[in-house]
């Protein structure tokens, strides 16, 4: 069961902001939605200090893995958001949510979910964080080009958003753990278990701001965002495959694909000023893709090429 344990975590918070929205959307009038970007570049804080420069090695000794990984990651998942957005009728900043999913970066959990199904781990890490340092340049450029008919986007209010949110937070963590050294190995204990409980605050905040609107059409975009989850998975196993990438691999690319950064997605929101609405899609998306990423990780770990 430990293997689930974040996911259940994740799974009751939702639960505790869609029955008691009223204790996760303020306390004594301070908004929790503040907390969103603070929660954010801690959790970002925390990746950071958790790399090393050694981990980009692994860009010159599997590069066609990496690339291929990164083609999927940043092709996949906005074309599926876009077609998805195009083919259900929803508002239109609920629709450019979807989008935006599609044009987050993967996220922390895509490694450990890596680890528990016996997949390419150094690659998964690698992934992960170059997609997160691309993602100031990709997710607005493709929101430009994806969402723009749904809500305005500024390319560079949006890229100086992410840059805040996640590059420098980043960096001061790579920064942190190359100056600690081994003297650092508590913080490397105990910052993953900090992240975990930012994003289950995170996504109970967001499920607990979009609540209106998820009683109002949450049925029809939790099936229409579990089918871009799946296709995530689907498209990246396969698209890895085609690439003549291993069986390690191609699990690796697949979670990549499939498991998005909710919360950045949910911080970009709050940025916009969209939270309530934009925000609708990471709030389900997030919850749904640790449950789907934790049956799919067990599942592989139990077949052959573990």
């Amino acid at each position: 069961m430990k293997n689930y344990r974040f996911t259940i975590a994740v799974v009751i918070s939702v639960i505790a902001a869609m029955a008691f929205p009223q204790y996760f959307t303020e306390i004594n009038g301070y908004p929790l939605k503040r907390l969103i970007v603070p929660l954010l570049q801690a959790i970002m804080f925390g990746m950071g200090a958790t790399m090393s420069w050694q981990d980009f090695v692994h860009v010159v000794k599997m590069p066609k893995a990496v690339v291929v990984g990164l083609v999927c990651q940043f092709s996949i998942m906005p074309l599926i958001g876009f077609g998805l957005a195009n083919v259900f009728v929803f508002p239109p900043e609920i629709a450019a949510g979807i989008i935006l999913i599609g044009c987050s970066p993967s996220g922390l959990a895509s490694n450990v979910m890596s680890y528990i199904a016996g997949a390419n781990v150094a690659l998964s890490i690698t992934i992960t964080s170059l997609a997160t340092l691309m993602s100031p340049v990709m997710t607005p450029a493709l929101m430009k080009l994806l969402a723009g008919e749904f809500v305005e986007i500024e390319f560079l209010t949006m890229m100086f958003d992410i840059v805040q949110m996640v590059i420098l937070p980043v960096a001061l963590g790579l920064i942190v753990n190359t100056l600690l050294g081994e003297r650092g190995g508590w913080l490397k204990r105990l910052l993953p278990l900090v992240s975990m409980a930012g994003i289950v605050v995170i996504i109970a905040v967001v499920t607990a701001a979009g609540r209106e609107s998820l009683l109002r059409i949450g049925a029809l975009l939790i099936l229409v965002l579990l089918l871009h989850n799946s296709l995530g998975y689907l498209l990246g196993y396969w698209g890895a495959r085609l690439a003549g990438l291993d069986e390690q691999s191609c699990r690796t690319v697949s979670i990549e694909v499939g498991l998005q950064n909710a919360g950045i997605a949910s911080g970009i929101a709050l940025k916009l000023g969209k939270f309530a609405t934009m925000g609708v899609a990471a709030a389900i998306f997030g919850p749904m893709m640790n449950i789907t990423g934790s049956l799919l990780a067990n599942w592989w770990s139990r077949k052959r090429g573990r």
